[in-house]
């Protein structure tokens, strides 16, 4: 496993936004999404006097990481975790106020590489898509088991995919003759089922039902809805979190989460808004930064990527 080849998003860019939160001794800073370690490994070497918590539900991913991580291992916990469970994490590790939090969403270089992992749509591979593979429902089990109805809303409200009928239709009709196992008859299906002018726009015509897929096995956005309010809410005053997103989708839900919180919550026409009504936060990108063209140009996978991020101002007052 060739590790040199992860490149992290974004990553100068990660650093500057949460460095003024990092430079106290004692900060503590949680990398929500470990993956290979590209920016644990970046936020440990840039702060030396900081504190590592990091998360990841693919066991293979901490092993991996955690061999890279070797020379900092006093500095860095790494806990094998779903990101919605930060505050349980925290509260077992006593800390439950920390200085800075980074979310990296995309998929995994190693995961989308890994042929037997089934993420990838450009080689054949079992239709597996578990970011754990030891627990929850296969990519596979959802195209032989749900109905119709529910595929179909899938693909719609997770892969934006404007063909969803279609492609179910096709699906439903050949799970019937053999159950799905592999992601390239699936990808033939979705080829085959899509009318000649979708096959023109926007790269691979199967993209948007792996990511529909992969959102619904990993349980992707109703675990993204709960844990960014956990991360701003671990967030010692002073804090900053960096979140990085790669569809429209998971940007949409971060926005909405960090503006509530830059939102005064005050009823309207008060002529002074008391504390209790102040906004928890300030925002510390102006709508999502974009990765350069120079990056993308290096790191293909960087390109989808938004970044948004955040500093705790005050204290939750009841």
């Amino acid at each position: 496993m060739n590790q040199v080849r992860h490149v992290p998003v974004m990553l100068q860019r990660c650093l500057d936004l949460l460095a003024p939160a990092l430079t106290e001794p004692g900060a503590v800073v949680v990398d929500c999404t470990l993956g290979l370690g590209g920016h644990s490994e970046a936020l440990l070497s840039a702060f030396p006097a900081v504190r590592l918590i990091a998360l990841d539900r693919d066991q293979e991913a901490l092993r991996l990481s955690g061999e890279r991580l070797a020379p900092y291992a006093d500095r860095a916990t790494l806990v094998h975790a779903v990101y919605d469970e930060l505050p349980e994490v925290l509260g077992e590790l006593g800390a439950p106020r920390v200085q800075g939090v980074l979310f990296d969403l995309g998929v995994s270089s190693m995961q989308l590489d890994e042929a037997d992992r089934g993420f990838a749509y450009a080689q054949d591979s079992p239709l597996d898509m578990r970011m754990d593979q030891t627990a929850g429902v296969s990519a596979a089990e959802v195209l032989n088991t749900y109905p119709p109805g529910e595929l179909v809303r899938i693909l719609r409200a997770y892969g934006e995919e404007k063909q969803a009928k279609r492609i179910v239709s096709a699906v439903v009709r050949e799970r019937e003759k053999e159950p799905f196992t592999h992601s390239a008859r699936l990808v033939e299906l979705i080829r085959d089922a899509l009318p000649q002018a979708a096959k023109r726009t926007g790269g691979n015509p199967a993209k948007r039902t792996f990511q529909a897929l992969r959102i619904e096995v990993n349980g992707e956005l109703a675990v993204l809805e709960r844990a960014v309010p956990a991360a701003v809410g671990s967030l010692a005053v002073g804090g900053r979190i960096a979140v990085l997103s790669y569809h429209s989708l998971e940007d949409r839900l971060v926005k909405q989460v960090l503006a509530a919180g830059a939102a005064t919550t005050a009823p309207p026409g008060l002529p002074v808004v008391p504390e209790r009504y102040q906004p928890r936060l300030k925002l510390l990108t102006r709508g999502a930064e974009l990765p350069t063209e120079e990056e993308v140009a290096e790191n293909r996978r960087a390109a989808p990527a938004r970044l948004r991020g955040a500093r705790r101002i005050r204290e939750d007052v009841l």
